[in-house]
């Protein structure tokens, strides 16, 4: 199964991620752990010169070089899936959704581009507020991180899907523990099942 870390950059997800796949490994599951975007990959430098402010593409262009980023590994996503392997992603489908609405494009335009990559079996949202991940990273943002308005667009976009799609929403703003706490609590169970 195919689980992904939503929300806004600082809000753990990189952190959960890979604490549930040391613990899912620990209990001797198969698991891969993917960071989206990939700067490793020629469309993921692309990316990275775009989010510094080397290049100015609008935001349609951002966000399918961030889904064309994500398909670079489908046969990699496909593979694992088949051989009945956990992936454990920060961001997958979802932040293209959530950003680019919250730049005024059609999230249901985002939401069809992405449909050849295969479905997350489980989202979590990190919720923290804009302002607070500005106190997690005051030095280095990229020019998404310093738009405080655009960060609140994409809280509202996220709650919006977490809710609309059934996600399991956790309070990001808690201790690391805490929110490693409540994600074991929220997923364990789940995953047991399966």
């Amino acid at each position: 199964m195919l689980i992904a870390f939503e929300g806004l950059d600082q809000s753990g997800k990189e952190t959960q991620a890979r604490a549930l796949r040391t613990r899912l490994t620990q209990d001797n599951r198969r698991v891969h752990f993917l960071s989206f975007p990939d700067y490793g990959t020629p469309i993921g430098e692309e990316i990275q010169k775009a989010l510094r402010g080397d290049r100015d593409y609008t935001a349609d262009v951002m966000q399918l070089l961030y889904v064309a980023n994500r398909v670079e590994f489908r046969p990699r996503l496909e593979s694992w899936l088949a051989a009945g392997d956990v992936i454990i992603c920060d961001r997958y489908r979802a932040s293209s959704v959530a950003y680019g609405e919250a730049q005024g494009l059609d999230p249901v335009w985002l939401d069809e581009i992405q449909r050849v990559l295969p479905p997350a079996a489980m989202t979590v949202l990190l919720d923290i507020a804009p302002e607070m991940a500005v106190t997690r990273k005051q030095a280095g943002r990229d020019r998404y991180e310093r738009d405080l308005a655009l960060l609140s667009r994409v809280r509202q976009s996220y709650r919006r899907l977490a809710t609309d799609q059934g996600w399991i929403i956790i309070d990001g703003a808690q201790s690391r523990d805490d929110v490693s706490r409540a994600v074991e609590r929220a997923l364990l169970p789940q995953l047991a099942q399966r």
